[in-house]
């Protein structure tokens, strides 16, 4: 069992910066692992994901060129520098660890464990 902890959220204005990180209670070496977020009334959707073995990484063309998905294997930590923040980029986020095949780095269901979420809200 992986217990993940994400912090670092709050309020920012719109064209400022933030960085999430996730905790994980065990190691996530062999883990690939995953942002998600959703907005009040939306699905949850995908942000951004990296790889265990090579560091791969995958973005939603939303946040693409403004958010940078990195891993500290050392530290068992994932995080997610995000950039030129728009009002469109508030949700809550989660962080999620996929372990079990088959995966698909944007699939929610596909992931095996979840944090329990950190409020990121844009002023406009």
């Amino acid at each position: 069992q992986v217990q993940l902890v994400e912090s670092g959220g709050g309020l920012v204005q719109a064209g400022g910066s933030l960085r999430l990180s996730c905790a994980a209670s065990a190691r996530t070496l062999n883990y690939n692992m995953g942002w998600f977020r959703q907005a009040p009334g939306k699905e949850r959707e995908f942000v951004a994901a990296i790889t265990w073995s090579i560091g791969r990484t995958y973005y939603a063309d939303s946040v693409k060129g403004r958010f940078t998905i990195s891993r500290d294997n050392a530290k068992n930590t994932v995080y997610l520098q995000m950039n030129s923040l728009k009002p469109e980029d508030t949700a809550v986020y989660y962080c999620a660890a996929h372990r079990t095949a088959p995966w698909s780095p944007t699939g929610v269901a596909t992931y095996d464990y979840w944090g329990q979420g950190t409020q990121v809200t844009v002023s406009s």
